[in-house]
C-alpha cells in the first residue's frame, strides 16, 4: 500500500495531460496510472491539475545577514504558496556574499535551519573570487553568478572582461554554468550620468534595450571562446532571446531565462506603479514584450525564474532614484504563467511545466527533480485552473507585503504543494512538518544546449 495516492486529477507529464492517479511511497513517486490501489492517505484531486512543483532558479532570500529584508524562513513559505518546492539562492544581498567556500558553508547551514523548501546555492564570480571557484564547485554550487554592470553592492564587484574570461574558463573545467546579468556597464554608466535616474522615464532611458543586447553579444563571444555553459538571467527583451538563440544554433552552450514581471508588466506600468516595479533590466515596451511571449511559446526561452529581490519597505517607499531595484514576486510565478500563458495565450501545460520545473532540473543537473515520473522526488503542486482570485497583501507569505502584483487577479490558484511526499502548503496555510534539504548538481547529468 502506498503512503499517499493523489486520485482523480489531470496529471501533467512530458508527453501530455491525462486523468491518472499518482502514488507516493516515502519521498518518491512510486506509480502513475489509472485505478491505482488505495493508499494510507488519499488526496482527492478531482477538478484540479497535478503538475511538478516549481524550481525557482533565481531568488534573493538574503540570508544570512539581511533577514530583515526576507530570509529563507519567509521566502521559502512564499515559494511554497506559489507551488514551489525548490529554489536556488543567489550569492549577493546576503552578508557576506557567497564568494568563498567558507561563506558557502555558512549560508548552507543557515538555510538548512530555516527553509521548508529544498534549495541549491549559487556562488559568486567576481574579480576577488576567481581563486575560490573550484572550492565552491566542490561544495556543490549550482553555478556561478556574474554581473557585467555594477551590481549595486560594492562588495559584489562586476566581472570585467578579463574576470569573465578567466572565470568562464574555470567554470568550463569544473562543468558548471555561469549565470550572467547582461547589461553593458559602459552604456548604463554613461546614460545614467546623462539622464539621471530620478524618475521612471530617466531610469528607462539610462538602461535601454541596446545595453542588454550589447552585453548579451559580448558574453556569447566569451562563451564561444571558452566552451563554458552560459545561462543569461532575466532576459527582458524578445530581441535578446533572438540573439542568444541564434548563437545557440551555431553551437554556443547557452540557456535563456526570463522573469514573470517582463511577461506581465510593461514600461507603462513602471510609470503607473513607481518604485514597486523598479528592477534591472527595467520593464520594456509592449512590442518587446510581445516578441518575448512569442519566444516563450516557440520554445526559445528555457526557464522562467522570479528574480525575487525584496527589501525593507522603506527602501522601496522612497524617492525613485534611491529606491531599491528589485521585484518581489516569488509567490506569483506559477499563477502568472497559468493566467497569462495558458488561459490568455493557449500555452500548453507541458510547456509551463518545462519552463518552471523540467528545464531547471535538467539544465542544472538536479537529480530526481523537475518532472512527474516514477522514481523522482514527489514534488507536486495541485492547481485549480478554473478558479480566479485577486492577490491581496494579506495573502503574501514573504516577510513584507510589498509587490507590484497586489490587486491583480489570476485565473489559476495553487491549492496544495507537496515536497518529497510531504504537504507543505494547503489551501492558504503552511503545514510543513519537516525541513528542506540542500540539493547539489550532478555535473555529469546537467543538460548542454
Amino acid at each position: 500500500m502506498a503512503d499517499v495516492v493523489i486520485r482523480g486529477g489531470l496529471v501533467v507529464q512530458d508527453d501530455g495531460v491525462a486523468a491518472v492517479d499518482v502514488a507516493i511511497e516515502g519521498d518518491a513517486i512510486s506509480a502513475i496510472g489509472v485505478g491505482l490501489p488505495g493508499g494510507r492517505t488519499e488526496i482527492d484531486a478531482r477538478g484540479l491539475h497535478v503538475l511538478p512543483a516549481t524550481i525557482d532558479v533565481h531568488v534573493h532570500f538574503n540570508e544570512p545577514g539581511h533577514e530583515s529584508w526576507e530570509g529563507a524562513e519567509t521566502g521559502s513559505r512564499a515559494l511554497a504558496a506559489g507551488g514551489g518546492a525548490v529554489f536556488f539562492d543567489m550569492p549577493l544581498n546576503s552578508v557576506p556574499c557567497t564568494v568563498t567556500g567558507g561563506e558557502f558553508d555558512r549560508k548552507r547551514q543557515a538555510l538548512e535551519r530555516s527553509s521548508i523548501a529544498d534549495f541549491g546555492l549559487w556562488g559568486g564570480l567576481t574579480p576577488q573570487s576567481l581563486g575560490q571557484l573550484e572550492e565552491m564547485a566542490d561544495r556543490g554550487v549550482v553555478g556561478f553568478k556574474a554581473f557585467m554592470c555594477e551590481s549595486g553592492l560594492p562588495e559584489f564587484e562586476r566581472a570585467d572582461e578579463d574576470t569573465l574570461l578567466a572565470g568562464m574558463r574555470i567554470a568550463a573545467r569544473v562543468g558548471l554554468p555561469v549565470a550572467v546579468h547582461a547589461e553593458s556597464d559602459a552604456i548604463t554608466y554613461d546614460l545614467s550620468r546623462r539622464y539621471g535616474i530620478a524618475s521612471p522615464e530617466a531610469f528607462l532611458a539610462s538602461r535601454p534595450v541596446e545595453a542588454e543586447l550589447e552585453a548579451i553579444e559580448a558574453v556569447l563571444a566569451v562563451a564561444r571562446e571558452t566552451g563554458a555553459r552560459l545561462h543569461i538571467v532575466h532576459v527582458s527583451t524578445g530581441t535578446g532571446v533572438v540573439l542568444a538563440s541564434a548563437a545557440r544554433a551555431l553551437g554556443v552552450d547557452v540557456s535563456i531565462e526570463t522573469c514573470p514581471h517582463y511577461l506581465f508588466f510593461t514600461e507603462a506600468d513602471l510609470e503607473r506603479l513607481g518604485t514597486t516595479a523598479k528592477c534591472a533590466p527595467p520593464l520594456r515596451d509592449a512590442d518587446e514584450q510581445a516578441v518575448l511571449w512569442k519566444a516563450v511559446a516557440a520554445g526559445f526561452v528555457d526557464i522562467v525564474g522570479s528574480d525575487h529581490s525584496p527589501v525593507e519597505p522603506s527602501l522601496k517607499q522612497c524617492a525613485f532614484g534611491s529606491a531599491w531595484g528589485g521585484i518581489a514576486g516569488v509567490q506569483s510565478t506559477l499563477p502568472i504563467m497559468l493566467d497569462r500563458g495558458v488561459h490568455a495565450r493557449g500555452l500548453p501545460l507541458q510547456r509551463v511545466a518545462a519552463l518552471l520545473a523540467g528545464a531547471p532540473a535538467a539544465r542544472f543537473g538536479i537529480p530526481r527533480k523537475g518532472a512527474l515520473r516514477v522514481g523522482n522526488d514527489a514534488d507536486i503542486v495541485l492547481a485549480d485552473l478554473s478558479a480566479s482570485r485577486p492577490l491581496l497583501a494579506s495573502d503574501l507569505l514573504q516577510r513584507h507585503p510589498v509587490s507590484p502584483y497586489i490587486g491583480e487577479t489570476f485565473r489559476g490558484v495553487v491549492r496544495r504543494t507537496i515536497r518529497r511526499g510531504d504537504t507543505i502548503f494547503l489551501d492558504g496555510r503552511i503545514v510543513a512538518a519537516t525541513p528542506g534539504r540542500f540539493v547539489r548538481p550532478d555535473r555529469d547529468r546537467s543538460l548542454s544546449h
